[in-house]
């Protein structure tokens, strides 16, 4: 049985971030600031950085005590404060096992429950269908594509937008 917490990041993080998070395939499914090849002084920056801000909220992705990836929701501003956009990757070692799958029913509960957070939302790019099947199983809707809005690796990509609001 795996399970699954959300945690603070620690700086001692920045070691088996970097090792997951150095991986094309995660890459490919990400936003290109994330950055690639990805190391572990680009993680402690990341970890510095997030003990900082209060525009976003990242947690670590606790496996059974270990590291196994991020999660996190962007606030809002201005008409859009009650709402957060959701961000995640998991390290390919623990892909398959619904452990995006718990650490998102975490998140989204701490946001409507603590945060008092109406709507959540992410944008999925069109051959994350992995990414789709977490949000989905979370209860989350598909409200739309934007066409050809994501240019990523020399190509451009449909994203599909997903939400969940509070009931």
């Amino acid at each position: 049985m795996i399970e699954v917490k959300l945690r603070a990041l620690e700086p001692s993080d920045k070691i088996q971030m970097a090792l997951l998070a150095n991986n094309k395939k995660i890459w490919d499914n990400v936003r290109d600031g994330f950055g690639h090849p990805y190391t572990e002084k680009n993680a402690e920056e990341f970890i510095q950085r997030q003990a900082k801000n209060d525009t976003e909220k990242v947690f670590a992705i606790d496996c059974n005590g270990k590291f196994c990836g991020l999660i996190g929701l962007i606030f809002q501003k201005d008409v859009y404060r009650k709402s957060a956009e959701i961000g995640y990757w998991i390290g390919e070692p623990s892909w398959g096992k619904d452990i995006a799958t718990k650490a998102l029913e975490l998140i989204v509960s701490y946001a409507f429950d603590e945060l008092k957070l109406i709507r959540i939302y992410a944008g999925v790019f069109e051959y994350n269908i992995g990414s789709m099947r977490v949000l989905e199983k979370n209860g989350f809707e598909k409200e739309g594509v934007s066409r050809k809005a994501i240019f990523k690796n020399d190509a451009f990509w449909d994203e599909h937008r997903y939400a969940k609001l509070k009931e």
